[in-house]
């Protein structure tokens, strides 16, 4: 994995948490702007609305630069619409990024993956 690839995959799952913790609290506010006199959604729903977008450039980046087949990549904008799928978004490509780690300290020691 080239340093773009690894950067990109980074951005993804730097944003992937707090979008999620925003679509949450967005939430939250939702039902208490119902239920309550307190109204945050317009605050709320600017900042995940942001983070949304911001998710969504990332994802179409990282699945320009991973090549990640189709149904990874339309995994991963799924979960970007899950109230939680943020952090198993955020869950998977740590796992991908330590993979990719691993294998790159691999082929640098020169150790083959006996199939």
């Amino acid at each position: 994995m080239d340093i773009k690839t690894a950067t990109a995959l980074r951005r993804l799952r730097l944003v992937s948490t707090p979008e999620a913790v925003s679509f949450l609290l967005l939430l939250v506010c939702s039902v208490l702007k119902r239920t309550t006199d307190f109204n945050a959604v317009p605050v709320m729903g600017g900042i995940h609305g942001f983070l949304f977008v911001l998710y969504v450039v990332f994802w179409a980046d990282a699945w320009n630069r991973a090549k990640w087949p189709l149904k990874t990549a339309v995994l991963y904008f799924v979960l970007s619409v899950l109230p939680t799928g943020g952090f198993f978004a955020d869950r998977r490509l740590r796992r991908e990024a330590e993979d990719a780690v691993i294998a790159s300290r691999a082929r640098q020691e020169g150790v083959v993956k006996a199939s």
